[in-house]
């Protein structure tokens, strides 16, 4: 078995070791051991599949560290009780949910939020949440939907946050050059 390990300044937090390994045929892998991201990628890859591939899974990481100091059952209670709405049996982040920013299940009455807001402002989370808890309530988008929706004073903004986040999400990402390859957005 040959590894060859090399390490990489790429995390914000974290310092990055990449282990290439010619045991590893397909996989990527990455966990945090003693306060270092260890990856392990195919001893085959070339650099930019393991740029590519690394800068993904510190991103995933990341995300999920940040996502774990947020409580949003304690939130999700606040914000009903501010409301006045019901409280859901669970509210959980998800990274499943690409092109909604939050879904609510009324039958089991259990919210998922995009893990995609980790990093917006709290009054945009807050708003993404209420959404939902209004939804317990009202399961359509009906103008009663819209009338308990308001009791948000920054409803709107939030919307309007949200539109901008969406469609800087959606411009295309700039042009690779060989000396540069393109980030995600």
């Amino acid at each position: 078995m040959t590894e060859h390990v090399s390490s990489r300044a790429m995390s914000t937090r974290y310092p990055v070791e990449v282990i290439r390994s010619d045991r590893r045929t397909k996989t990527v892998s990455a966990r945090i051991v003693d306060g270092v991201i260890r990856v392990r990628i195919p001893g085959w890859m070339t650099a930019d599949d393991e740029a590519r591939y690394v800068d993904d899974i510190v991103r995933r990481i990341e995300q999920k560290r940040r996502s774990h100091a947020v409580d949003l059952e304690s939130r999700a209670r606040r914000l009903a009780d501010e409301f006045t709405l019901p409280v859901p049996n669970s509210i959980r982040w998800v990274s499943n949910q690409n092109q909604r920013w939050g879904s609510c299940s009324i039958g089991s009455r259990d919210i998922r939020i995009s893990d995609r807001l980790v990093d917006v402002p709290p009054w945009v989370l807050d708003h993404v949440i209420v959404h939902e808890l209004v939804h317990l309530l009202v399961p359509d988008h009906s103008p009663e939907f819209d009338e308990i929706l308001a009791r948000n004073p920054l409803s709107e903004r939030a919307v309007g946050y949200l539109m901008a986040l969406s469609d800087r999400a959606a411009e295309p990402a700039p042009a690779a050059t060989p000396a540069q390859p393109a980030q995600a957005v």
